[in-house]
């Protein structure tokens, strides 16, 4: 048990699934019996309202039937309860109830009882306003200095204060510039309102310039008061907090000031009479609900506050005294003696009560109805640790123990932390391409321009041997390739289940994608005897989607700008046979060219050459040669697969076409460079049009109107500004995707070429990916030049190296956007140089070493 809980003294649940909040609890001698002993008086927003007079009981007893004085229901929610001097002739203290449309006092009285049922409590209505507005809450008080009785005022929904002199309603006042209303509290000393409005600032208004302020009967200012007749209603002063406000509380610190302390969502604050700041804290966890009252140190003030972890913090000024841990979460609190513990002697204050059997009692009322009254202290602990026996250490059964514990461990490793790879996997997934495309497409809010979009279906397939937890099937392909659906969870609560996800695939804008593969990733957790809650694992499946999903057949074009040749060892196969999904039976005889129109608008033509064992692909932008050149080697391999010719290969010969290359480069980072600039401006007109803003808002406010001096004009052109250069923004952001998924299939390309001029292995060309493929996409903070950069010098200093000297160099630890691209392409220049010479890839810097030149050189 924690010392540090609040002491149960006594506690109840009020009624079954009611609501509480702030202003439904109030202490007080509502009864006027004048033994000191006061009531705790509670509403609720089912209409109920109780009044109990707690007892002290036993540990473990529950509250008595005869705590209960009093428990009535309202017809309407209970918003708030006050007691004080609300009735005229009298210094007795009544009951004020406020309803969402009605404000009712009562009196309570007892009549002594003659049996052992005790006494007898009932209410009578003194008398009840009909509000024309939404009440939202009250506050009360000896408003305008007036003594032996009080007022009360009630803030509406709608921002207005609405001031009643006991049995009759005085004035109504709307709040400048109010949104939403916010806690509402009086402060005696000075004779005004204070609240925080929803600019999240502290407002005081004088209760003299509220009662002779232009009368309010709408929201609007009044024709007299455009005109200059009758008194605006002006603020005190205002003290800008920027948060929202949970609760106001005015505590008087002498005779001569008084304190107001607000609590925000993150902070409180305690504020002078003036507005000024006194002192602020801030919060570690969101508060609920507190209660600042007097301490017993002169110039200081303690401070209740609740929160949402359950616990309550004893504050003196900004210093934390005491922490309890409370069984539910306070929405209102109050203190209940005149004497705190050790530290915190209190002077009487608004709130505090005074039980005849225990003093320093705390009530808390949590939002679901758990009333308590608790006090603070500690428990002592009655446990002592048993003595330990000691005893002869067995050496043998220590490293039988330890080998058990071994034995287990490599279990665990090879069942649930690395892939299994030997025995029965606990899921399967399959993936299924439809061979045909979708009869009616999928297509939606495509920018392809005037091509019809078609679809394709993929259906990925499950399959479980044993029970799995949390299984989500997570899509993805590259842009701008989207899927009619990507997130798909599924329940395995029985083993050998098989379970099908469909989702269909289309072009969304209108340039192609630098990959038609596409891959679908599995989570689940898998439940053992060790780990009910399972072990997390991860499977993935790829599945390629078919080229007429971005391509259709188009006409053979004779001339074009880019051009690659692919050299075989085998004799040059029919178009047709290799691509029958793009063969044209109306040119039967052009079996060796073919044409293909990407939907984005390009043309792409292969030829075949009738003589030599050659490949042409020609088009008129260098990236789209990446996906036909692509497709072309995957259908030749699969087709002399079949034909059981298992030394086919692919060759290239020609120059690397680096010049076309950085030229896709530097219009990448062209986009990027604007893209920065457009946003720096962006944030300066931004700063710009707040400035005019608050000019503008100045003027307003002023009470001797002033020339705008072509401020709105100002504002207006700068309002035009900031629109179009967010337009600009955007364009330029989707200019840099198409840019970046062009830039992609030039790398793809370029790697391609690389490695069959090189014939480089798989591993040498997962190294080469890497550092030419490092991210998805580019972000503010790392882009894709600085990134390639970094890897290419990484290789050039260490595994491509000349010399000892140049891996020693030291590298940047710090990546930032270059100036320009030409540091970039002469590294790359400088790989492909390397790797012309008998350079080759590696991890280590062990095979750095130089060899024979087998290449002629790279085009520059």
């Amino acid at each position: 048990m924690s010392l540090f809980k609040a002491r149960d003294w006594w506690s109840t649940v009020l009624g079954e699934k009611e609501e509480f909040d702030q202003g439904c609890l109030c202490l007080a001698d509502v009864d006027n019996s004048g033994n000191g002993q006061d009531k705790i008086i509670v509403g609720s927003f089912m209409g109920y309202l109780r009044i109990f007079n707690p007892h002290a009981v036993k540990t473990g007893d529950g509250p008595q039937a005869e705590d209960l004085l009093l428990e009535v229901q309202l017809r309407d929610p209970v918003l708030q309860v006050e007691v004080g001097k609300f009735v005229s002739g009298t210094e007795m203290l009544h009951l004020a109830v406020l309803h969402s449309r009605k404000l009712c006092v009562y009196s309570v009285s007892g009549t002594l009882g003659n049996v052992e049922h005790g006494n007898q409590y009932q209410i009578k209505l003194m008398y009840e306003h009909h509000l024309q507005r939404t009440a939202c809450n009250m506050t009360y008080g000896p408003f305008g200095g007036i003594k032996g009785r009080d007022l009360i005022c009630i803030q509406s929904m709608d921002g207005m204060l609405m001031v009643f002199e006991q049995e009759s309603y005085a004035f109504g006042r709307f709040l400048p510039g109010s949104l939403l209303p916010g806690p509402l509290a009086y402060s005696p000393r000075t004779d005004s309102f204070i609240t925080v409005s929803s600019c999240r600032q502290v407002e005081s208004y004088k209760y003299q310039v509220l009662a002779f302020a232009t009368d309010a009967d709408k929201k609007q200012e009044t024709e007299q008061q455009k005109l200059g007749s009758g008194k605006r209603l002006v603020v005190d002063w205002t003290l800008n907090i920027g948060e929202q406000a949970l609760d106001i509380c005015i505590i008087p610190f002498n005779q001569s000031a008084s304190s107001v302390f607000v609590l925000g969502e993150r902070n409180f604050f305690c504020l002078k009479d003036n507005g000024q700041i006194r002192f602020m804290k801030k919060l570690d966890c969101s508060p609920s609900c507190f209660l600042p009252y007097c301490s017993v140190s002169e110039g200081t003030i303690n401070t209740l506050i609740g929160n949402h972890n359950h616990m309550l913090h004893v504050y003196q000024d900004v210093t934390l005294k005491w922490a309890t841990q409370l069984p539910h979460v306070p929405v209102a609190v109050r203190v209940g003696s005149l004497h705190f513990p050790d530290y915190s002697q209190a002077l009487p204050c608004p709130g505090c009560l005074c039980f005849s059997d225990l003093k320093g009692v705390i009530v808390t009322l949590s939002d679901d109805g758990h009333l308590q009254c608790s006090y603070l202290g500690t428990d002592p602990s009655l446990f002592q640790a048993p003595k330990v026996e000691s005893r002869e250490l067995n050496y043998d059964e220590l490293d039988v123990e330890l080998k058990e514990l071994q034995r287990i461990i490599k279990d665990v490793k090879s069942q649930g932390v690395w892939p299994m790879t030997e025995r029965e996997e606990d899921l399967k997934v399959f993936a299924v391409v439809s061979s045909s495309l979708d009869s009616v497409s999928q297509a939606t809010n495509i920018e392809v321009g005037t091509d019809s979009v078609p679809s394709i279906t993929v259906k990925i397939t499950l399959q479980n041997r044993v029970v799995l937890q949390k299984v989500k099937l997570s899509v993805y392909v590259q842009p701008p390739l989207v899927l009619t659906c990507d997130q798909f969870t599924f329940d395995f609560a029985v083993p050998d289940m098989t379970s099908v996800a469909a989702f269909s695939v289309y072009l969304k804008k209108n340039y192609i994608p630098s990959e038609l593969e596409g891959n679908a990733v599995v989570s689940y957790s898998r439940p053992t005897d060790r780990n009910p809650d399972g072990i997390p694992r991860v499977i993935q499946c790829k599945f390629r989607l078919p080229l007429k999903l971005i391509c259709l057949p188009g006409q053979p074009s004779k001339t074009a700008s880019q051009k690659l040749t692919i050299d075989t060892n085998k004799s040059p196969v029919s178009l047709p046979i290799l691509f029958p999904d793009f063969a044209s039976h109306s040119d039967d005889d052009q079996i060796n060219v073919m044409g293909f129109r990407l939907l984005g608008g390009s043309r792409v033509t292969l030829l075949a050459s009738r003589t030599s064992q050659r490949y042409r692909i020609q088009s008129e932008q260098f990236e789209d040669l990446w996906l036909i050149t692509n497709e072309l080697i995957l259908r030749l391999l699969e087709y002399f697969e079949k034909q059981g010719i298992k030394d086919f290969a692919c060759s290239f010969s020609g120059c690397i076409p680096l010049q076309e290359y950085f030229e896709l480069i530097d219009h990448h980072f062209e986009l990027r460079i604007n893209g920065e600039k457009l946003e720096e401006l962006l944030s300066e007109r931004a700063v710009q049009f707040r400035a005019i803003q608050r000019r503008l808002l100045t003027r307003f406010r002023d009470k001797t109107p002033a020339p705008l001096q072509h401020l709105d004009t100002l504002l207006d052109g700068t309002y035009k500004q900031v629109i179009a250069l967010a337009d600009a923004v955007e364009e330029n952001q989707d200019r840099l995707l198409q840019s970046s998924a062009g830039l992609r299939s030039a790398t793809h390309l370029l790697i391609l070429l690389v490695r069959l001029w090189q014939k480089l292995s798989a591993d040498q060309t997962a190294i080469l990916e890497a550092a030419f493929l490092p991210l998805q996409e580019d972000t503010q903070e790392l882009g894709w030049e600085e990134t390639v950069d970094a890897a290419i010098a990484h290789l050039l200093k260490t595994c491509l190296s000349k010399s000892s000297k140049e891996q020693a160099l030291s590298l940047s630890s710090q990546l930032t956007i270059p100036k320009d691209t030409s540091r970039l392409k002469k590294h790359i220049t400088l790989l492909c140089d390397r790797l012309a010479k008998g350079g080759r890839l590696c991890l280590s810097t062990d095979a750095a070493a130089p060899q024979a030149l087998v290449m002629p050189v790279v085009a520059k």
